[in-house]
């Protein structure tokens, strides 16, 4: 290592301790639990409240220019963080920010009752939750060598996963309303982030880099690997957002989980494939992060995670009863499990510069919440009268395998 590259720039070396990442873990727990109980439950249930006429054309616009907000935010919120010359550090002084301000936004959104303010509030949350995610995903390969990122990237990415189940049980089982799922989940991401930003290193920049928004392009041409690790991204992320926009109005529609089963509620056939969901993607996601690090094979492991993934969208396109559904779940989370880990192991590797990293990993992250904004541009109209669900389903595993195939187009990781 040269002499004169500041800590906070150099490439580690050092593993990380288990306590760093638990850390992590939990401030991404925080993170997935203030995206993913809104998207799943509680906005779905205030939109069909305030809209229930609309509620699908009022939900896609909702999610969509949450999701515009989100792919704007990553990057220059990356961009800022890798300028701060805060004596705290270049991350946590933005891990806080997001965690504080994200609570603040869901207990704004919580007493909503137009489509107008639900829209505006989920954007202050997009905003404020992506200022955590850029500073919190920028950790890794600040700290992380590239022979332990691999399963780092397994073990944070759990709480992906689990920020699901446990934001969906606790807005579901734990209380009752809308309101007080909104207030409750803006109270623990706070305190989720908290372990991570009072006791993780985080030197200090003692200068700030060059910035200018020329930087926020990287040239396909000049950094080939960055651009088809994002294509890759973006397809996968597509194909599963198509389909997890409308999937708790699936179960009602299409399969008629309430006809099936009378006397329960929609919102507990979700929770139960968020279960299964969830079951088999911790059983997948640090085991095939910490083979791709032994192996150092991580595209051959992205490929696979993209074909098992589509399967569950064929056999839905075909019979959407509810044993294909709980059995597509389990699937798709041993898919997901796997791509999880690996993806966020490779994308580290192909980044452009270090003194940039949590600007071009916001980049890297508009492949995540683009596809927010483009799916309800094309499920709205199959839903509505372009073949249904059926097309829906079909699209998804298209958009999935044609992303696992593209991952081969990176030269610089095996």
């Amino acid at each position: 290592m040269s002499l004169d590259v500041p800590p906070a720039l150099a490439e580690p070396v050092t593993r990380v301790r288990p306590w760093w990442i638990a850390a992590l873990a939990l401030a991404n727990l925080g993170l997935f639990m203030g995206y993913l109980a809104p998207l799943q439950v509680l906005l779905p249930q205030q939109v069909a409240e305030v809209a229930p006429q609309s509620k699908e054309e009022a939900l896609a616009w909702v999610a969509g220019i949450g999701a515009l907000v989100a792919m704007v935010g990553n990057p220059i919120a990356g961009a800022l963080s890798d300028r701060t010359t805060s004596r705290y550090g270049r991350r946590r002084p933005w891990m806080l920010a997001g965690g504080l301000l994200g609570g603040a936004a869901l207990a704004f959104l919580a007493f909503q009752t137009s489509v107008v303010w639900i829209a505006a509030g989920w954007c202050l949350a997009q905003a404020a939750l992506n200022s955590l995610q850029a500073a919190a995903t920028a950790a890794v390969p600040d700290h992380v060598p590239v022979r332990q990122r691999g399963e780092v990237s397994g073990w944070i990415g759990i709480p992906q996963t689990l920020g699901v189940v446990l934001g969906v049980v606790l807005v579901t089982v734990v209380v009752t309303t809308t309101t007080s799922g909104y207030l409750l989940i803006a109270a623990i991401i706070p305190l989720l982030v908290l372990p991570f930003v009072l006791t993780a290193p985080d030197p200090r920049l003692p200068y700030k880099p060059k910035f200018t928004l020329a930087s926020f392009w990287i040239s396909p041409r000049e950094h080939p690997d960055f651009f088809w690790a994002w294509i890759t991204r973006f397809l996968m992320n597509l194909g599963n957002s198509v389909v997890l926009l409308y999937l708790l109005y699936f179960l009602q529609d299409a399969v008629g989980y309430e006809r099936l089963f009378p006397g329960e509620q929609v919102a507990d056939g979700l929770l139960l494939l968020i279960l299964i969901y969830t079951a088999f993607a911790v059983l997948t996601t640090v085991t095939a992060g910490i083979v791709s690090d032994r192996l150092g094979r991580r595209k051959t492991l992205v490929t696979v995670s993209g074909v098992i993934s589509a399967l569950p969208a064929l056999a839905l396109a075909f019979w959407p009863e509810w044993t294909v559904v709980m059995i597509g779940a389990g699937v798709l989370g041993v898919g997901f499990g796997v791509y999880m880990s690996v993806d966020n192991a490779l994308v580290t590797q192909v980044l452009p510069a270090a003194d940039g990293r949590a600007k071009d990993l916001g980049v890297i992250n508009i492949a995540s919440s683009g596809p927010q904004v483009v799916a309800p541009v094309i499920a709205g109209p199959i839903v509505a009268g372009l073949g249904g669900y059926p097309v829906l389903f079909l699209t998804s595993a298209l958009l999935a395998l044609l992303g696992a195939s593209l991952v081969w187009k990176i030269r610089g990781v095996p």
